[in-house]
């Protein structure tokens, strides 16, 4: 598996430009040093340094400047590929870092998907200067709620505006050149049914009417409260207006926090390299701690729960440089990458945590500066709990869809039918009929799509901009989403065991939703969608991991170490369900059927071991 080491970087990927632009930055951060680096941290420095290198070397201005506003220069384009990279390169450094480089790509999605051209030819500009950005949607009383604002705009008689209100948890809202600010135009309706209220606008941070009032968390970064008092807002500072500033926010967030998963990607790398090599050149009772069997399995763990990351982001990518009107599955995996990728993150920093113990604790550690952050990073661009609602409207076009050639296999098998995988993986499913999996259709409550299922997408790392993201039109008709045929991908592996058995976990899984159906009241039940929801998304996140498993030739030990975590995540998630109050005893009886214990080979884990702690010493960041 390819580990993030920045003293043998490997970007053969990319064009030159950013090449020197990624080598640069690893420079500057090894250049400054650890000690330096976490001096900052604890002593909670601005960080006008970095913003002072990025500025002069054009990071900002040329990864986050679309093509259409790059006045010619051939460099600057909005690649989804490049971007993830350098969040990840940043997240390896100081999730501070990724987060002012974070809140600058979300105050830049509002004015990149509008018409405005006097807007954008502004932040063209100013990202040339070095500026930063800010999105301005959150507020203290309503979070990201985004059909409730007290951000109002009230015309003032001359064919302008006056903006007042508040808003809060604002990345970069002391600084930002240009702060994206949603809020409602005074008189007009708005809410979900009607939403010719609502408005997108920019200010200035430093403007006399912006009352910065101050940093709500306890950080390097600054993440502010402030007012707009009698702010003036002329109508070429406008955006967006109605479903179209309402559409822009959704929007702006599916852009933003794909990134996160490779923010925690980064910290989760550093943290590795860290554990590992201080648990392999420590001994207690005569033996080097990474031959004590808890930690060997808990540093193994870690490894293939960090290999699983990556081998899913990677692939994600291009799902997010493919979409189109018409191939919108990026939304589903956009959703996974930043709630269970970061999840994954953090449970990894926890069982590195009791790999190293105390030394996680000392001053000279990296692993402090990550450790809040991983924490929150689930819980930023929307929480777990809304990114998994998102989710759940795919459930039914993904595992469900006849577009997936062997769920009509499922539908209509007729005994000795011809079938691309053994009778066996299917069994449970294959006494399913047409009419039950119609009925697990009612979990989303949508029509089943009736279209062809769309080919997988090729490796997208060509140096074009994916101008698609900032025209993906209204956040509707998600539940006709078509996806391709995931058990055709799961075929080509399914010689592994524990591939294998995650297939008959699914089959059960289907049997649940089929044979016995969430009810209305039990589909109201977040508490226990969310549970449903796991399982469902751990099926899709298998489905890219092998995916970019076959692009990168990754081998079978790995790969099934992978799925032995897996099936043994199913299980528990299975045993979750059983437990919630709400089902029935048939559905418990049906969840319980999920579970399945891992198959396990001591031989293959041996090998990943070894490959995993050959990491040790590999790499430590310059003094």
């Amino acid at each position: 598996m390819p580990l993030f080491n920045p003293h043998k970087p490997d970007f053969d990927e990319f064009d030159d430009e950013t090449r020197r632009i990624f080598a640069a930055t690893i420079e500057f951060f090894e250049g400054k040093g650890k000690e330096w680096l976490l001096q900052q941290d604890r002593d909670r420095v601005w960080y006008d340094e970095f913003l002072a290198f990025q500025k002069r070397e054009m990071v900002f201005a040329t990864l986050l400047t679309p093509a259409a506003q790059a006045d010619g220069d051939p460099n600057k384009r909005w690649d989804e590929a490049r971007i993830a990279t350098y969040s990840q390169i940043l997240g390896f450094y100081g999730m501070s870092y990724w987060y002012v480089w974070q809140v600058t790509i979300l105050g830049l999605g509002p004015i990149w998907q509008s018409g405005n051209e006097s807007v954008k030819r502004r932040a063209a500009r100013l990202l040339d200067e070095g500026a930063i950005f800010a999105f301005g949607l959150s507020e203290r009383e309503h979070g990201a709620d985004v059909y409730t604002s007290d951000m109002v705009l009230t015309p003032d008689g001359n064919g302008g505006y006056l903006a007042n209100g508040g808003k809060y948890y604002i990345g970069n809202g002391n600084k930002a050149g240009m702060v994206s600010v949603f809020g409602r135009v005074e008189g007009l309706p708005t809410g979900p049914k009607t939403q010719d209220g609502y408005v997108f606008f920019v200010v200035d941070s430093q403007h006399e009417a912006y009352k910065l009032r101050k940093n709500v968390v306890n950080s390097q970064m600054y993440v502010a409260a402030f007012d707009l008092e009698d702010y003036p807002i002329r109508e070429e500072d406008v955006i967006h207006v109605g479903s179209e500033a309402f559409d822009a926010a959704i929007n702006t967030v599916n852009v933003g926090k794909f990134n996160i998963g490779f923010g925690s990607l980064g910290a989760v790398q550093h943290v590795w390299h860290e554990g590992i090599t201080h648990a392999d050149s420590r001994v207690l009772f005569d033996t080097k701690v990474t031959d004590f069997p808890q930690v060997r399995a808990l540093f193994l763990e870690s490894w293939v729960r960090l290999a699983a990351m990556e081998l899913f982001g990677e692939r994600a990518i291009d799902y997010m440089r493919s979409g189109s009107a018409d191939d919108r599955r990026y939304l589903l995996f956009d959703a996974i990458e930043k709630m269970s990728v970061s999840r994954q993150g953090a449970k990894v920093y926890d069982l590195i945590a009791d790999c190293i113990a105390a030394r996680g604790f000392e001053n000279d550690m990296y692993y402090p500066v990550g450790a809040v952050a991983m924490m929150g990073l689930p819980r930023l661009e929307g929480t777990v709990h809304v990114n998994m609602a998102l989710a759940l409207k795919f459930l039914q076009s993904y595992l469900f869809s006849p577009t997936d050639p062997s769920l009509a296999l499922l539908a209509a098998r007729r005994p000795g039918a011809p079938s691309r995988v053994p009778d066996a993986a299917f069994a449970p499913a294959f006494k399913a009929s047409r009419a039950v999996i119609r009925a697990a259709g009612r979990l989303v409550g949508s029509r089943l799509p009736s279209v062809e299922a769309p080919a997988l997408p090729p490796r997208r790392r060509d140096p074009v901009d994916d101008t698609f993201l900032f025209r993906q039109g209204p956040a509707q008709g998600l539940g006709t989403v078509a996806f391709h045929d995931w058990r055709a991908v799961y075929a080509g592996w399914a010689h592994l065991p524990n591939v294998q058995l995650l297939l008959e976990q699914v089959d059960a899984f289907q049997a649940l939703l089929g044979a016995t159906p969430l009810s209305k009241t039990q589909m109201r039940d977040l508490d226990l969608l969310l549970v449903v929801g796991d399982i469902f998304t751990t099926v899709a996140y298998g489905d890219l991991i092998l995916q970019q498993a076959t692009i990168w030739g990754v081998d079978d030990d790995l790969v099934e170490s992978i799925f032995e975590v897996m099936v043994g995540d199913v299980s528990a998630h299975a045993l979750t369900l059983t437990r919630k109050p709400s089902l029935t005893a048939a559905q418990a009886r049906a969840a319980d059927a999920i579970q399945r214990r891992p198959a396990f080979d001591a031989e293959r884990t041996a090998r990943v071991w070894a490959e995993a702690r050959a990491t040790a010493g590999t790499y430590a960041m310059n003094p």
